[in-house]
C-alpha cells in the first residue's frame, strides 16, 4: 500500500502519514453519498486521518467530540463559520440561541450545500445524539464519516445500522515498520529531539510501539525529558520501561 506525507492546503506543515488507500476509500464513499465507520485501537491515527480527509474536502464539517447535542451543534456551527462563506448567512454569536434554533441554522446550511460530516471520537452516543446524526444524514443522501475504537454496539450505539455492510467499515492498523520509522524521523525533527544515539533510539521506539503512531509520539515526547537523557544521548531502555508501565502519558 502506497504511503505519503501530505502537505495540507493551508500551508501549515503537518507531518501526517496519509494512507492513500484509506483516503481513496473515504473519497469513494463520499462520491456515492455513503457513510463510513473508521475504527481501530488507540493511537493508530484515526483522528489524523479524519482531520486530513476533512481538510481535503471542499465542503466538510469536522466535529471532534459528540458529548451531547448542544456541543455537537456548536462544533458544526463553528465549522460553518470557519469556512467564511457569506452565502451561509450565519449569526455572529450563538450565546442566546436555543438548541432548536441552532439546529435550524445548521440544518439550513446542510440543505443548501453538499457537506460531508466528519465525526471523531464516537463512543456510545446517546439516543438524542444518534437521532441528531441520523436526521442530518438526510435519509442516506449525505455522507457521514465517523470514528470509534471498534465497530461494536458498545462503541457506536444505535449508529451501527449506518455502516452495517463490510464495505462501509474501514479498519486502521499500525504502520508497517519502514513507514513507522520514517514517521518517527519526521516527528523527531518536528519535536526538536536531538541525540547522538537518535537513529538507534528511533529504531527501538518503532519496535517497542509496534508501529503505533500514538505510541511513537508518546515516546518521542518522553525523549525530550531530562529524566530520560544524559548530556547527549537518550536513555532509551529507561524510557521503554516507563512507557510499558504507563507512567508517561501523551
Amino acid at each position: 500500500m502506497a504511503e505519503r506525507v501530505i502537505h495540507l492546503p493551508d500551508d501549515e506543515y503537518v507531518a501526517v502519514i496519509a494512507r492513500s488507500e484509506e483516503l481513496a476509500r473515504l473519497e469513494a464513499q463520499v462520491r456515492k453519498r455513503k457513510s463510513m465507520l473508521v475504527f481501530g485501537p488507540e493511537g493508530v491515527g484515526k483522528t489524523r486521518l479524519l482531520q486530513t480527509f476533512a481538510k481535503t474536502q471542499p465542503y466538510s464539517l469536522y466535529v471532534p467530540h459528540l458529548r451531547n447535542p448542544k456541543d455537537a451543534l456548536q462544533a458544526l456551527f463553528e465549522g460553518l463559520r470557519a469556512l467564511k462563506k457569506r452565502e451561509l448567512r450565519l449569526p455572529e454569536s450563538t450565546r442566546s440561541l436555543s438548541t432548536p434554533s441552532l439546529k435550524g441554522i445548521v440544518r439550513r446550511a446542510l440543505t443548501e450545500f453538499p457537506f460531508v460530516l466528519v465525526l471523531d471520537h464516537v463512543a456510545g452516543p446517546s439516543r438524542v445524539v444518534t437521532g441528531l446524526i441520523k436526521d442530518f444524514s438526510d435519509y442516506d443522501q449525505r455522507s457521514i464519516i465517523f470514528a470509534a475504537r471498534s465497530p461494536h454496539m458498545e462503541d457506536i450505539g444505535a449508529l451501527q445500522p449506518m455502516c452495517a455492510d463490510r464495505s462501509e467499515r474501514l479498519e486502521l492498523k499500525n504502520l508497517p515498520a519502514p513507514i513507522a520509522l520514517e514517521f518517527a524521523r519526521q516527528e523527531a525533527i518536528r519535536a526538536g529531539v536531538e541525540a547522538r544515539n537518535l537513529e538507534a533510539t528511533l529504531h527501538s521506539i518503532v519496535e517497542w510501539s509496534g508501529g503505533n503512531p500514538g505510541g511513537i509520539l508518546r515516546m518521542l515526547k518522553m525523549a525530550r525529558m531530562e529524566k530520560y537523557r544524559t548530556e547527549d544521548q537518550v536513555k532509551a531502555h529507561v524510557l521503554h520501561l516507563d512507557f510499558l508501565m504507563g507512567t508517561q502519558k501523551a
